[in-house]
């Protein structure tokens, strides 16, 4: 079996990282995980913890994307695949950002999100490896590329 380091991108807002990790372990496949912080709020208030005196606004959210970026970043160049999940309750931009970075750099990467986002979300999907609506998708997809012959 090739086994694969796997950063897990996109939705912090439902149980899909923790689906395909529980997936993996019951096929037993040779894969481990890195992930971005996936506390919201944890994300959103690092740059005012590491810089007290921002409190609200643009740069408090810079500072915080800045920090984040390092973590994400590493991530994504660590890897040998990356999984973007783009969710249906709220706009993931950060997700789009981490498809192009990946695109960018020749990171392959595999896109999951529901068939109504197709149309807007092809370019997206025109540089990824493979698209999958849901998570039993991608869970086949990794067994394949894990497979040994």
């Amino acid at each position: 079996m090739l086994p694969l380091k796997i950063y897990l991108s996109g939705e912090i807002h439902s149980a899909w990282r923790q689906q395909l990790i529980d997936g993996c372990k019951e096929k037993e496949l040779p894969v481990t995980f890195l992930t971005p912080v996936v506390t919201h709020q944890a994300s959103d208030e690092v740059g005012q913890i590491v810089h007290k005196e921002l409190n609200t606004g643009f740069w408090r959210d810079h500072a915080s994307a800045k920090i984040n970026q390092v973590r994400i970043r590493t991530g994504i160049e660590r890897a040998d695949l990356v999984i973007i999940k783009f969710g249906e309750k709220y706009r993931q931009w950060n997700a789009a950002f981490d498809a192009g970075y990946c695109a960018a750099n020749g990171k392959p990467y595999l896109v999951i999100h529901p068939e109504d986002f197709t149309h807007a979300l092809k370019e997206v999907d025109a540089g990824a490896f493979s698209v999958a609506e849901n998570e039993s998708q991608a869970l086949a997809v990794l067994a394949y590329l894990t497979m040994q012959e």
